[in-house]
Parts: C-alpha cells; sequence; structure tokens
C-alpha cells in the first residue's frame, strides 16, 4: 500500500464512522420523540386520575400520547427522506 492508498481508506472509515453515529442520532431522537409524548400524557393521565378520582384519564392519554408520538416520528422521517428537490416523493399537500 502506497500512501495515496492508505489516505483513501482513512477516509472511508472516517465517512462510514460519521454515517454510523448519524443514524444513531436518529433513533435516539425517534425513540425519544415516542417517550416524552407517551410519558407526558400518561403522567397527565394519573394526575387526573387522582386528582378526579377517576381511572380512565391515563388509558385514554396514554393512547392519544402514542398517536402524538407516532406522528411525530412519520414528520420527523418524512422529513428525513425528502427528495433533493424538496419533493415530498409523491404525497400532496391535500394528504397532509
Amino acid at each position: 500500500m502506497n500512501k495515496l492508498d492508505i489516505i483513501i481508506y482513512m477516509r472511508q472509515r472516517k465517512d462510514d464512522r460519521r454515517k454510523t453515529f448519524q443514524t444513531l442520532t436518529l433513533i435516539t431522537q425517534l425513540g425519544l420523540v415516542m417517550i416524552v409524548a407517551m410519558g407526558m400524557t400518561t403522567a397527565v393521565g394519573i394526575w387526573l386520575d387522582r386528582k378526579l378520582g377517576t381511572s380512565f384519564f391515563t388509558v385514554i392519554l396514554f393512547f392519544l400520547g402514542a398517536a402524538g408520538g407516532c406522528q411525530g416520528v412519520y414528520r420527523m422521517v418524512k422529513q428525513i427522506f425528502r427528495d433533493e428537490d424538496g419533493k415530498d416523493d409523491g404525497i400532496s399537500k391535500k394528504e397532509r
């Protein structure tokens, strides 16, 4: 191996590491969006149930938080996979 081959190899490894860290960051962000949405709404549901003496707000708000978390994840993933032209891969503005 000459010097040029070593430099090319090192740059490829650097790019691979960068892609790995970007992927890990994305996975962490998606997980946090789900956990925060579900956790906060569940906490509010528990608080309401204790305050009002009921037992259904926790379940309802948990599912609302899960739906909100899924919507947040969907929006993040959709934004990431947009075309370079700024198009939404065939999704019209009416469907949003």
